[in-house]
């Protein structure tokens, strides 16, 4: 599995998707007549940077918008000739660095899957280092002072720090936009994608430094977002209520799994500030829970695609309460069988 969500694989229609990290709060909005349909969008998004810059807290000079998360990554890796991750994480990271043709440096997080500061003075001038925060699959958050620490670190070794935060509002305990804003080499990217629950729309946006946004910027396709997109974001990022709930929602069943998952035998559970669990199976691996999962009508994501995780591991999503309890049930009947 490279990426979860594939649910056209498995009759999309009859499978709980526990494989993709979506907000089970669903997202609506009227969006019945869209007139601007028949025309090109704002090939500037003038309005659509406004809306993210007021959401991001930041100057509208210092966002770039994309067809998703993936599109800016990808133009922040054409960017560089050098791209330096920890892994396990997100693979797309590594797949744009190896058909943009870029060298790649892999460094190993450590066993409690932290980033091993060390391996930072590694960086070379013009390396760009790409950190999920929180990390896929690992769910984990970097801590604020070892953030800055990081940042400090790619400064004097002259290299570029890109945080790919799609999950940042299942957690959100410090704003890194906030710690970065106004400083050079640095950008942090978000998403419509997990939080909003809007995958479809393929959305991405980002603040970046203003030193590069007009490389980047001239990276991206013209007409990259799409009017449907355009019109969910003008009411998704400032629907407050939204946002509250959903933050709310999320921490209570995340707790909740947590607490249930670790009454578990046979299985390791990692704590997360995500929307999604990484666990370790101790007596089975991924391909025999995954069968047994499916059987029952869920799907699970394996890992062993991560590199870094080999096929021990697999990863699930946080839903709604009567949906845990049945992955709940279904999960310890998968183990005992």
């Amino acid at each position: 599995m490279r990426h979860g969500g594939c649910v056209y694989e498995f009759c999309k229609d009859k499978v709980i998707d526990y494989s993709s990290n979506i907000n089970p709060i669903r997202y609506n909005a009227d969006l019945k007549s869209i007139k601007d349909a028949y025309i090109y969008p704002d090939i500037e998004y003038r309005e659509l940077k406004d809306a993210v810059s007021e959401y991001l807290g930041c100057n509208r000079d210092n966002v770039v918008v994309g067809n998703g998360a993936v599109e800016i990554i990808d133009a922040f890796v054409s960017a560089f000739k050098r791209v330096v991750v920890f892994i396990p994480c997100f693979s797309e990271y590594v797949d744009r660095a190896r058909i943009r043709g870029r060298n790649v440096v892999r460094f190993n997080l450590n066993e409690n899957f932290n980033i091993d500061l060390n391996r930072i003075y590694d960086l070379e001038k013009d390396d760009l280092l790409i950190l999920g925060n929180p990390n896929n699959p690992t769910g984990y958050r970097i801590e604020e002072e070892v953030l800055k620490k990081i940042y400090k670190i790619c400064r004097e070794r002259d290299a570029y720090l890109l945080l790919d935060e799609a999950f940042y509002e299942f957690s959100c305990d410090y704003d890194s936009i906030q710690l970065f804003k106004d400083k050079q080499g640095v950008a942090v990217i978000r998403a419509a994608t997990k939080f909003f629950s809007l995958p479809g729309i393929r959305l991405g946006y980002a603040y970046v430094s203003s030193e590069i946004k007009q490389r980047i910027e001239e990276l991206l396709l013209p007409w990259n977002v799409n009017v449907f997109a355009n019109a969910f974001a003008l009411k998704f990022l400032r629907d407050k209520e939204y946002i509250r709930l959903s933050k709310e929602f999320i921490e209570e069943e995340r707790r909740y799994m947590i607490l249930e998952l670790e009454k578990i035998e046979g299985i390791v559970v990692y704590k997360t500030q995500a929307n999604f669990i990484l666990i370790r199976l101790l007596k089975h691996n991924e391909e025999t829970i995954f069968k047994r999962m499916l059987q029952k009508g869920i799907l699970i994501r394996k890992c062993s695609s991560f590199e870094g995780l080999d096929n021990r591991y697999i990863r699930i999503a946080i839903k709604d309460r009567e949906n845990n309890k049945k992955f709940l049930q279904a999960f310890r009947e998968a183990l005992y069988d």
